[in-house]
Order: C-alpha cells, then structure tokens, then sequence
C-alpha cells in the first residue's frame, strides 16, 4: 500500500521533472556569454533611433521576474497541465534561442554611455548593463516568456475566467516588450523575432500542431512497419 502511495504521488507531481530544463538552459547560456566571438552579428534597425531612453521603464524590465515566478509557482501547484503546457511553450522557445545564439552570434550597440540624470531607475539600468551583456539578444526572451506567461494564464481554467487578472496580465505583457526597447535592452528587431518565435510556439503547443506532426510520425513508423512485415511474409 504504500508502494503505490509512493507511486501515487511521484505520478502526481512529476511535471515538477520539467523544472531541471533551466539549469541545463542556464549553462549552456553562460557558456555562450563566456564565449562569443570577437567578431559578432550587430543587432539594428532604422527605427530604434527614434526610441527614446526612458529609465524608469526598468521598473517593468525587471518585473519581469517576479510575473514569470508568480505565475510559474501558481501553475506548478494548482493546474498541472496548464503548468506543462506552458514549460512546452518555453522549451521551444528558449532551445530555439539558445540554437541561434550559437549559430549566429549577435549583440547589441544602443545602450547610453552618458545619462541626462541620475536617480534611481538610472541606477537599476546600470546595474543591470552591468551584469548582463549587451550580446545573445535575438531573439528576446524577455518577449517571448512574457508573451509565453500571459497565454498560460489566458489559458488557465481559473485564471483565464477572471476579467481583472487578464487585463493586468495583458498590460503588464505590453509593458515589459515596450520596457526591453526603452531601456535599450533590445532592438526593435529582438522584439519582433521573440513575437514571430511566439506565434510558432503557440501553435505548435496550443494550436495541436506539435500533436499532430507527432502523430503522423508515429503513422508513418507503424505504416513502414506494417509494410516491411507484409514483405516479409510474400518472400
């Protein structure tokens, strides 16, 4: 009996396995921080010059964080599934970017050297230049999880029936992709590809895509099969 208690629970909570993707994640991003080329792709577009530097939108930078923990705890203890689906959305996206990052080397050159003031949300962007690299930046991964996050919570069977908890979902989403060009985290080019990477990640999680292409797969194996075992028996 209590074997299978043992087994009961294990079964119940092994979506929790799909959390040793960040540290697998995490190492292989810190090594390629460690290791870009001298020569790297420059990330720009036309438009970034008219975006202005607007310190405080660091705030919503760096809320980031708290919005994708607060939803990600939420989901892992009270909608399983829901909390699966979403860690799908973000492995695809976030494998996708580690591809790239090592593939095409990138980076950026809009962060100011000189600041009009200094107050505090000065500071924060400082302190963030300061421990994060101005290189790997395309696609945003900011725009992606966060985007990521408010189709999660759309998605929820609680979260998504209540009307206040979307609208602050869907604001603060909009804040943080504005939040990454105005403090010149990002060029408006990082920002469009984490929307594009987006669009491709939902339909293959949430659109039944990845379902489907698994299955014809799995058709596929079984018709090859199927046919090798007819040959088989003829010869």
């Amino acid at each position: 009996m209590e074997g299978d208690s043992m087994k009961e629970k294990l079964n119940q909570y092994k979506h929790v396995l799909l959390l040793l993707y960040f540290p697998v994640y995490l190492t292989i991003f810190r090594y390629l921080e460690e290791n870009v080329p001298k020569k790297f792709h420059i990330i720009s577009s036309p438009l970034d010059q008219y975006i202005p530097f607007v310190a405080i939108f660091i705030v919503p930078y760096l809320l980031w964080f708290l919005y994708m923990a607060v939803a990600g705890i939420y989901l892992l203890f009270f909608e399983k599934e829901c909390f699966c689906r979403m860690m799908y959305f973000g492995m695809i996206g976030m494998s996708i970017f580690l591809l790239v990052s090592w593939l095409y080397p990138n980076g950026l050159n809009l962060r100011p050297t000189v600041f009009a003031e200094d107050n505090i949300f000065v500071r924060l962007t400082q302190y963030v230049y300061s421990v994060d690299t101005a290189t790997n930046v395309l696609p945003s991964i900011h725009v992606f999880n966060s985007v990521g996050v408010c189709i999660a919570i759309r998605d929820s069977e609680r979260l998504g029936k209540n009307r206040v908890i979307q609208a602050g979902s869907t604001v603060a989403t909009v804040l943080i992709i504005l939040s990454t060009m105005f403090v010149k985290q990002h060029s408006v080019v990082d920002v469009m590809a984490g929307l594009v990477l987006s669009a491709v990640a939902w339909e293959l999680v949430y659109g039944g895509r990845a379902a489907k292409l698994y299955e014809n797969i799995l058709c596929t194996a079984k018709y090859r099969k199927k046919r090798r075992s007819i040959a088989r028996r003829v010869e």
